[in-house]
């Protein structure tokens, strides 16, 4: 009643106005004295004796609500929690896939963590995937994600793209497919680790038509100046900088920012990168050789080979780093296998890199273990010590041991290799008859005449110092030679004027002045030894120069005169040494070189040797013709004073 609602209204405010507004909705109840009808903003009633502000009434309602969304938010975050560490602690796919028959707790992101869990796990036990993909279960779970693939989170997603193939699901399917869709569209908004460690998987997946790859490779161009981590740079210059040459660059850009901070193993793996790819970036490398030698600790055994592996692929000569990898290989030497060893050699020799107590360890471990060596390994090792012409201090058992090993097994050996042990047995001068009859016999140098490859050009040249050998260093025996006519014409590359060096172009132009004049000298030689000449003059016995092209020239394939030499007279060959014939430690010849010394010398040539390293020093012309007349006097000299004590 009105008198009630009045009472009401004096004790209690708020409850009595909305007893009113209820009434008012239902039937036309008079409002009380004292309460205006109007609506709440006209009510004058007295004041709240409730501290603070008071709910209205739809607010009341509304906090229930939220109130019981978030008990339902809560207990659900509880429930994927809990499935999330059943997933994690699964320990066989049975459990997955009936962790899958959850219902509605399994949504997208659940599914996805089960099926790489599941491919986890049957990578680990090796299981057969084609069990698991017939299971209804596991479909279950795909239809899970691919219904709500949009909300997968970037992980998740991420983890699902290397486990669907995995586990047998073709890339051309349509659930990969479509993960790969996905990840297209989120390209732009990946992380850069993680875009990281996408591009680096799908490098490892090979060739393929998806077009994520390209997009991946060219989010990462753009986005290189993020790159702050230096494993990250060192793993996509080695697993995707091959892909991508822009890329690769803007990575070495980076490591040559970050190479302090490189620590050991990063640093092999950096410079193995660069082997591999054939990028002789020089900055980066000097940086990185700078770098490795500032650590004080002992390096570890992978990193001295492959970083010896890694510089021999480059041609980067460090003597410092070579130095110390040299110094701290030896004390292992014994603890590696045939191979290291083998490969070891192959790389100081490219490197042309002598350290004699280092080779002298590798001598005594193929004598230590001449069984487990095999025969291509100990031949690389040979070759590698005819390069740095290198003699083991134990020459008479080695070669002994080698002999031993290649009797009756020559067949057996590709025929550049059994050209290349040869050659080495001649540098060493350990040439058998029977090894050097196997090679010079016509049946084995016909096959390398009609081939025009670099390995079989390398090959005849080296079968002319072979024949050179058995001419002039090989008394007693007694054939097969190489026939005449195939003798001569090897040098011709070397009188392309373009491609001359300048120590090459230097000994040309200073030539002539020295030695009289262009009628008394015979420049650029050929001679059926395999070994070319810069110039070559014949001088009387009171050592003046006589027209060279009148007289016979044995050293010739086609000679142009027929006059035999003057009683007295003698022949002066003016040889050049570059750089590369050198050894990378000091002025020593290496093998070639001192194998063409033996056999000019022992052709009767008195030798003017002219190095790089005097030569290039004088820079006047007058300098050079003085320097050249000085050599030519010292070999006479020499040569008179030989004979005069024999």
């Amino acid at each position: 009643s009105s008198q009630d609602a009045a009472a009401l209204t004096q004790r209690r405010p708020m409850a009595a106005l909305l007893v009113l507004r209820c009434c008012r909705r239902l039937l036309p109840v008079p409002a009380p004295p004292g309460i205006p009808s109007a609506g709440p903003s006209l009510f004058t009633g007295p004041p709240c004796r409730a501290e603070g502000p008071q709910p209205r009434p739809r607010d009341v309602e509304t906090s229930v609500t939220y109130r019981d969304k978030k008990d339902n938010g809560t207990e659900q975050q509880q429930q994927q929690q809990q499935l999330r560490e059943m997933i994690r602690a699964a320990s066989s796919p049975q459990e997955l896939l009936q962790l899958g028959q959850q219902g509605p707790g399994m949504g997208s992101n659940l599914a996805a963590l089960a099926i790489a869990r599941l491919a986890q796990l049957s990578l680990q036990q090796r299981l057969d995937t084609e069990g698991i993909r017939g299971d209804p279960r596991f479909m279950t779970l795909l239809g899970a994600v691919d219904a709500q693939i949009s909300q997968v989170w970037n992980a998740p997603l991420l983890q699902l793209l290397r486990s669907l193939p995995a586990l047998g699901l073709p890339r051309a399917g349509r659930q990969v497919r479509s993960v790969e869709q996905e990840v297209l569209w989120r390209l732009r908004r990946l992380p850069l680790r993680q875009l990281a460690h996408l591009a680096e998987h799908l490098a490892g997946q090979g060739p393929q038509d998806s077009p994520l790859l390209p997009e991946v490779l060219r989010k990462l161009e753009l986005r290189w100046t993020e790159l702050d981590g230096t494993r990250t740079v060192v793993t996509l210059m080695a697993k995707v900088g091959h892909l991508s040459p822009a890329l690769m660059e803007r990575l070495e850009d980076k490591a040559l920012e970050l190479a302090e901070q490189f620590d050991t193993d990063e640093l092999r793996r950096a410079v193995l990168a660069l082997a591999l790819q054939q990028r002789r970036s020089v900055p980066l490398l000097r940086a990185l050789s700078y770098h490795l030698l500032q650590k004080p600790a002992e390096l570890p055994l992978p990193v001295l080979t492959d970083l010896l592996f890694a510089y021999s692929k480059l041609s980067f000569q460090q003597p410092q780093v070579l130095h110390r990898l040299s110094l701290e290989l030896l004390p292992h030497l014994g603890s590696l296998s045939p191979a290291q060893v083998s490969r070891c050699a192959r790389s100081l020799a490219s490197l042309r890199w002598l350290s004699r107590p280092l080779a002298e360890a590798t001598a005594q471990y193929c004598l230590d273990h001449s069984q487990d060596l095999s025969l291509a390994q100990l031949c690389g090792i040979l070759v590698s010590f005819a390069r740095l012409n290198f003699q083991p201090s134990s020459s008479e058992e080695f070669f002994s041991m080698v002999q031993e090993r290649l009797q009756g097994q020559e067949q057996e050996l590709d025929m550049h290799l059994l050209t290349d042990v040869v050659w080495s047995l001649c540098v060493l001068q350990q040439p058998q008859h029977t090894h050097l009859g196997q090679v010079l016999g016509p049946e084995f140098h016909t096959r390398l005449r009609g081939d025009t490859s670099p390995r079989a050009q390398s090959s005849w040249l080296k079968l002319l110092h072979i024949n050179a050998t058995a001419r002039l260093e090989a008394p007693g025996y007694q054939g097969p030679f190489l026939p005449p006519e195939v003798l001569g014409g090897h040098g011709d590359k070397g009188k392309d004027k373009d491609k001359a060096t300048p120590l090459q172009r230097g000994l040309r132009e200073a030539l002539p002045g020295a030695l009289g004049g262009h009628d008394l000298v015979r420049c650029d030689v050929s001679t059926v030894y395999g070994w070319d000449m810069d110039a070559e003059v014949v001088l009387d016995s009171d050592n003046k120069p006589l027209p060279v092209r009148d007289f016979t020239a044995p050293h010739l394939s086609h000679s142009e005169g027929t006059k035999p030499l003057p009683p007295g007279a003698r022949r002066v060959a003016v040889l050049r040494w570059e750089l590369p014939q050198f050894s990378s430690r000091g002025r020593d010849l290496l093998g070639r070189g001192s194998m063409a010394r033996r056999h000019l010398r022992a052709a009767g040539f008195l030798l003017a040797e002219v190095p790089h390293y005097e030569f290039l020093e004088l820079k006047l012309e007058r300098q050079r013709v003085a320097y050249l007349k000085d050599k030519v006097a010292k070999a006479l000299a020499s040569d008179t004073a030989t004979s005069t004590a024999t």
